[in-house]
C-alpha cells in the first residue's frame, strides 16, 4: 500500500504549471511553482516542519512544549499541522491586518491567537515580534521559533523547493522570480540554483511601504521607506538575517492595488486560485518583461491558496473599498449605484447643534439644507468651524442663518467630467436620480474611482 504515515509526510513535491494567458505578452514560458498543493496550502509547510525538527534536534523544544512565533498566518498553519502529529502547544501572534480566515483557520486547527496593531515600530512592547518574544519568555518551556532570523527557514528551501524547481525543469531555469518576507524562499532556492547555474537570475517582489528594494540598491535602511500597507505575507519594515542580498539579483516594487487585481486575475485567467503575494509575483514578473528573451523559462512561486482571501481580495465590497475593484465609471449613476446610505438632509430651522449631531451619527462632512420647496442651501464642517471662530453661541441658531448657497445638481446621468468642473468650486454635487431619490457626490467620490 502507498500512503503517508502523517500529514507531515505530504509536504513538498509541489507542481509545476506554465501559465498561458496572463502572460501571453511574454516572449518566453511562465512556469508556476504553486505551493497551495501542499498540505497547509502555503509554502511555509517546508520551513515550518524544518524549524520545528531541527529545534527538536538540539533541545530547544522539548516533548510537551509550547511553540510561539509571530506570523502573518501561513508559517502558522504550517507550524500547527506539526505541533498537532508532535504534541505540542501553539501560540501564534498575528497583526491586526491579517485577514479574518487565516485568524480562524488557525483556531480550528488548535492554535491559540494573539492579534496585535499593525501600525507601530518593530521595537514597540505592542508590536507582534515584540509579544512574541515576550511570550516566549513568559510561558514555560516556550519555544521562539523566530522565522526571520532562524537558519532553518532557508535551509528547508535549499534542501526542498530549490531541488525541485532544477529537477522539474531539467536544470532549464533561466530566471526565479518570488516576493520576500522572511527571505526564507528566495535566499535558500536562489542559493541552490546559483550552485547549480551561476547564471540563472534571482528577482525579487517588494511591496510599497518595504525597505527590501531600496537596501538591496544602496545598502541605506531607510526608515521613511517604511509604512503601512495592505499586502500580506511581503514586505518588512526590518532585515530579517534569512534575506541574503547577495544571491537576489534584482528587486521590483509592486502596488497593492496591483497585487488584489492580479490575484484575481490569476484565478479568472489561468483557474489558479491563490493569495495577494501571487498576485505580486505575477505583477513584478511582468513588469520585467523586457528583460526576457524567448529561450528563457521562468519559474514564479505562489505563495499560498486564495482560500485564506476570500473575505478582502474576492470580496467585491471590500475590493471597491479601498478603490481597487476595476468598475468602469462613465456617469454620476456608476459613482452613486453602490452607495448604501440615502442623502442625509437638515431643514432651515434645525440648530447647528441638530446638524453637528447628524454629522458626527453619519460620519459626513456636508449636508444640504432643506425646505417646503427642497434644497435651499448648504453647510459643511469647514464653514461651521469658521463661524464658530467668530461666535461660539451659534450652536442655538438655525442653520438658515449660517448656511452657505445650495450645492449645484445634475441628473444621473451627468458625465464625471461635467462633475469634476462643478466640483472646482463646490465641495459637493446633488444627484437626481430617475426614482426622486437623491445622492451626494464629493470630490472624495470622485477621486476614488479614478
Amino acid at each position: 500500500m502507498n500512503f503517508a504515515k502523517n500529514i507531515l509526510e505530504t509536504i513538498g513535491n509541489t507542481p509545476l504549471v506554465q501559465l498561458n494567458n496572463i502572460v501571453k505578452d511574454l516572449p518566453c514560458k511562465v512556469l508556476a511553482k504553486v505551493e497551495y498543493f501542499n498540505p497547509g496550502h502555503s509554502c511555509k509547510d517546508r520551513m515550518a516542519l524544518k524549524m520545528v525538527e531541527d529545534a527538536e534536534k538540539d533541545g530547544r523544544l522539548k516533548p510537551g512544549g509550547t511553540i510561539i512565533e509571530g506570523t502573518s498566518g501561513n508559517t502558522g498553519m504550517g507550524l500547527a499541522l506539526a505541533a498537532i502529529v508532535k504534541g505540542y502547544k501553539l501560540i501564534c501572534v498575528l497583526t491586526d491586518k491579517q485577514s479574518k480566515e487565516k485568524m480562524d483557520i488557525l483556531r480550528a486547527v488548535g492554535a491559540e491567537v494573539v492579534v496585535c496593531p499593525t501600525d507601530v515600530e518593530p521595537t514597540d512592547p505592542r508590536s507582534y515580534y515584540s509579544v512574541s518574544k515576550r511570550l516566549a519568555e513568559e510561558t514555560p518551556n516556550g519555544w521562539y521559533v523566530n522565522q526571520y532570523d532562524n537558519p532553518s527557514n532557508a535551509q528547508a528551501n535549499y534542501e526542498q523547493t530549490g531541488p525541485e524547481i532544477w529537477q522539474q525543469t531539467e536544470g532549464k531555469i533561466t530566471h526565479f522570480i518570488v516576493g520576500v518576507g522572511t527571505g526564507g524562499t528566495i535566499s535558500g532556492v536562489g542559493k541552490y540554483l546559483k550552485e547549480q547555474n551561476q547564471n540563472v537570475k534571482i528577482w525579487g517582489v517588494d511591496t510599497y511601504g518595504s525597505v527590501f528594494k531600496k537596501y538591496h540598491e544602496t545598502g541605506i535602511f531607510d526608515e521613511d521607506e517604511v509604512y503601512s500597507y495592505v499586502t500580506e505575507g511581503i514586505g518588512e519594515d526590518i532585515l530579517p538575517k534569512n534575506v541574503d542580498f547577495s544571491v537576489i539579483d534584482h528587486f521590483t516594487k509592486v502596488t497593492d492595488k496591483d497585487a488584489a487585481v492580479y490575484c484575481r486575475k490569476l484565478a479568472l485567467e489561468e483557474g489558479i486560485f491563490v493569495g495577494m503575494s501571487s498576485g505580486s509575483a505575477i505583477k513584478g514578473l511582468l513588469q520585467m518583461k523586457d528583460e526576457l528573451k524567448p529561450d528563457d523559462v521562468v519559474v514564479v512561486l505562489f505563495h499560498d491558496s486564495g482560500s485564506r482571501y476570500i473575505g478582502k481580495i474576492f470580496n467585491d465590497d471590500w475590493m471597491r473599498a479601498k478603490g481597487y475593484l476595476q468598475d468602469e465609471i462613465k456617469t454620476t449613476l456608476d459613482l452613486v449605484k453602490n452607495k448604501k446610505q440615502e442623502l442625509v438632509v437638515v431643514k432651515t430651522e434645525e440648530l447647528v447643534s441638530h446638524v453637528i449631531d447628524k454629522m458626527k451619527v453619519y460620519h459626513i462632512s456636508q449636508l444640504p439644507v432643506i425646505d417646503k420647496t427642497g434644497i435651499v442651501g448648504a453647510v459643511g464642517k469647514q464653514q461651521l468651524l469658521e463661524a464658530m471662530l467668530e461666535n461660539q453661541n451659534i450652536a442655538d441658531l438655525p442653520v438658515r442663518q449660517v448656511m452657505q448657497q445650495a450645492f449645484p445638481e445634475v441628473q444621473a446621468d451627468a458625465k464625471i467630467a461635467e462633475v469634476s468642473q462643478l466640483l472646482k468650486n463646490s465641495s459637493a454635487v446633488v444627484v437626481q436620480l430617475d426614482n426622486g431619490k437623491q445622492h451626494l457626490i464629493t470630490k472624495s467620490d470622485v477621486v476614488n474611482v479614478l
